[in-house]
């Protein structure tokens, strides 16, 4: 599935390691800035759920 992030950077960084903790995450785009004034941006990432995560469901 491909999920995108949208916000401050420190908030979708710490939102990625959650994620990764329930995801497999393939890849991670690199950040786009939203436009000035915004001081936000967007990352892409394509990620499938972890088999373990999926177990404990």
């Amino acid at each position: 599935m491909r999920i995108r992030l949208h916000g401050a950077p420190a908030e979708t960084a710490a939102t990625l390691a959650a994620l990764a903790h329930v995801l497999d995450i393939h890849h991670v785009s690199r950040p786009y800035p939203d436009r000035p004034p915004s001081t936000w941006h967007r990352i892409y990432l394509d990620a499938a759920p972890r088999k373990d995560a999926l177990d404990h469901a």
